[in-house]
């Protein structure tokens, strides 16, 4: 539904933009049972230095990291919501979004320079103007031992964008009864 709205060029773009991950992924229960499926949301760090990489941030003791630390399969979602588009017929309302689906396998980030380079570049992703040592100190290796970062290698990904005003019929039509527009949310 809706092919119009793919935009696989920009699914780098949409990911460096986000700011909160939704993972996905299933635990096989007791024999005989269905797994059990779970989506989790967690902070993240990705930049064009290693597009094929996604950091995910969780505690040390999760069912999310416990999860990612064996391998398996896991889809992680980012959404970015910019408008809330209203119409004059209930079912053109619709919302304004960037989004990126992603598809990987996870591991574990063990080494603790490199968990503290990847933890420090998502600090100053979220936070651009606050420095260390002035703003706040570096993660000791303590802290890094009870903070858990694991490494989503991207198999695939697929992105996608709705932007614009509402499409449905009377909506460009003054004359038509209702209103139609878009609520703009704010940006961070």
């Amino acid at each position: 539904m809706h092919p119009e709205r793919s935009q696989p060029d920009r699914a780098h773009e949409f990911l460096a933009s986000g700011y909160l991950a939704h993972v996905g992924f299933a635990v096989q229960g007791a024999p005989g049972e269905a797994p059990q499926p779970y989506v989790i949301p967690l902070t993240y760090q990705f930049d064009a230095e290693e597009p094929n990489s996604l950091y995910l941030h969780g505690g040390v003791k999760s069912r999310v990291m416990d999860h990612l630390a064996t391998g398996a399969p896991v889809c992680v979602t980012v959404t970015l919501l910019d408008g809330l588009v209203y119409a004059k017929t209930a079912l053109h309302h619709s919302m304004n979004y960037r989004s990126v689906v992603v598809f990987g396998r996870g591991r574990l980030v063990e080494d603790p320079a490199k968990k503290g380079a990847v933890l420090e570049k998502m600090i100053r992703r979220y936070w651009p103007d606050r420095q260390v040592g002035r703003d706040y100190s570096a993660a000791p290796e303590g802290h890094l031992k009870i903070t858990s970062l694991a490494e989503i290698q991207i198999e695939t990904m697929s992105a996608k964008l709705r932007e614009g005003g509402p499409n449905g019929p009377g909506d460009n039509d003054p004359e038509a009864v209702g209103t139609a527009g878009v609520t703009l949310l704010r940006e961070f």
